[in-house]
């Protein structure tokens, strides 16, 4: 099938009143309510004056109706562009501009969105809230279940993702119908699933984990979702014995392990523990899988690819490894002359898949520059172990990712160095129990410059960013390290600020 949206129907089950997403305000919402819901939606948008490949922008709060939008615009044709509910005003309107979105839709509860939407003359603007809600639910009530789906090849765009450049400007990465059902198709197989099943599904749902791995291999499963809008541990500890698969980043199991309810009984129905989007300490891997009696399954992806490795049900995990490539993906290692490493060295990961994207949105130059003979460079370093497993090991481009979110220096950088006084800045990830890594801000101040407090850094970075940009810590120095070239070396900070930094963690 060519249609992303036609391979996820195909899947739903034939008696459409099976439960497909369990809420924890005691609704469940059936297989057949949604496909009722998002047909109703896809005539809304339709309507609108929306046509196949426009691009709907998508900034609302998890609920059950946001996950029957997106799959409204599989189903027209639409291409979906989720995007986070922290973003600010200049971030918003980036996205909107760049994408020449035709249709946004935004929380009925603030009128951030609206304005920004007005701002860049979106031609249809429509609200959705967590309660079922606002205008475009208004609108579904009043249109017809009957809706004919869209043709859309494999190459079609089904969405795009921006995911920040070491520059700071924002890329779309544009994702086909071929590329999403590819890598669906492949996790659902290679994951097991089986038809008692039920996942536990406490992500974001305007990123790749959340969005397309955990919803479409579920719903090509055509069983259950146990829906929270946010993750809370004790609400998570209470499902845990209704369901057998959870997905989750580093921060959900590092919060299930303060509680003293996580035991091996209450996980003995599940059958997979999923981490992703960050790197996942030793340390809480070795301590879920004493509590629970379960190894939790590391993989490793991107926006750009979907997921790329994985560690198998039915072979031992080790920590720090990320699994081995998928069956479909061709992935190397190759050191700096682009020559394939061997034994455990480590060099830049290159892949190439049906998963991999079709390019940076009207950025081709980009584009070309990330790609090489066919291959994707990451800009992810690693290792293959003995057995073959990968590890990663860094990241060539300068990122960090902090609670499941990519967060790029140069952006915070450039807004803490406009700032009056300010000479110079530096951001660097350090390792954080909760978020897996978050950010460490070193400043140098102008001769002469009055001094700036961290309270007021952070509070100027609080009005242009989203939350979980904002370094944890904030320091002045002297100067900064610089090699011969006159690099900053970032790697001589980490070591530099490595106790001040513990302390910190420590006591805040």
């Amino acid at each position: 099938m060519s249609s992303l949206f036609d391979l996820l129907r195909s899947r739903f089950p034939a008696d459409l009143t099976a439960p497909f997403l369990i809420l924890r305000d005691g609704r469940t919402l059936s297989y057949g309510d949604i496909d009722a819901l998002l047909a109703r939606f896809a005539n809304v948008l339709a309507a609108s004056g929306a046509q196949p490949g426009d691009r709907v922008a998508v900034q609302v709060e998890k609920s059950a109706e946001a996950v029957a939008l997106y799959l409204a615009c599989l189903r027209g044709g639409f291409v979906y562009l989720p995007l986070n509910s922290a973003y600010r005003d200049d971030e918003l309107e980036y996205f909107f501009t760049d994408a020449e979105a035709r249709v946004a839709v935004g929380d009925p509860t603030s009128t951030q969105c609206a304005d920004v939407a007005a701002k860049c003359k979106i031609a249809s603007y429509f609200t959705l809230g967590i309660h079922g809600d606002g205008t475009l639910m208004e609108a579904a009530h009043k249109a017809s279940t009957t809706h004919q789906p869209v043709v859309r090849e494999t190459d079609d765009l089904a969405a795009i993702l921006y995911s920040s450049g070491t520059t700071g400007k924002p890329k779309g990465v544009m994702l086909s119908n071929g590329n999403l059902a590819a890598n669906a198709l492949t996790l659902h197989k290679l994951w097991e699933f089986k038809s008692t099943d039920v996942l536990l599904h406490a992500l974001p749902i305007f990123h790749t984990h959340g969005l397309f791995v955990a919803l479409n291999t579920t719903i090509l499963n055509g069983t259950p979702i146990l829906f929270h809008t946010k993750f809370n541990a004790d609400d998570a500890i209470a499902d845990l014995p209704r369901a057998t698969v959870m997905m989750g980043v580093p921060t959900f199991y590092v919060r299930l392990l303060n509680s003293a309810k996580l035991t091996k009984d209450l996980c003995k129905n599940m059958r997979l523990f999923i981490s992703g989007s960050a790197p996942l300490l030793e340390e809480t891997f070795r301590s879920f899988e004493e509590r629970t009696g379960h190894a939790i399954l590391e993989r490793y992806g991107m926006t750009e690819a979907g997921m790329i490795t994985s560690a198998l049900p039915q072979r031992p995990r080790r920590a720090n490894t990320v699994g081995w490539p998928l069956p479909d993906v061709t992935l190397r290692i190759v050191n700096e002359h682009g020559a394939d490493i061997s034994g455990d060295e480590t060099g830049e990961i290159h892949i190439k898949g049906p998963n991999v994207f079709k390019g940076y949105w009207r950025k081709p130059e980009k584009t070309a520059e990330d790609f090489i003979n066919g291959f994707f460079k990451t800009g992810d370093l690693a290792c293959f172990e003995p057995d073959g497993m990968i590890s990663i090991v860094g990241r060539a481009k300068d990122m960090m990712i902090s609670g499941g979110f990519n967060v790029y220096p140069k952006e915070i950088e450039t807004i803490i160095d406009g700032l009056p006084g300010v000479d110079e800045s530096a951001v660097v990830g350090m390792p954080h129990p909760d978020f897996g890594e978050a950010g460490l801000a070193i400043i140098t101040m102008k001769a002469g410059a009055a001094a700036l407090s961290s309270d007021a850094v952070t509070t100027a970075l609080k009005e242009a960013l989203a939350n979980y940009k904002i370094p944890k810590l904030v320091v002045f120095a002297d100067t900064l390290p610089r090699n011969a070239m006159g690099k900053v070396q970032k790697k001589e900070l980490r070591q530099t600020y490595a106790t001040l930094w513990e302390r910190h963690i420590k006591t805040h």
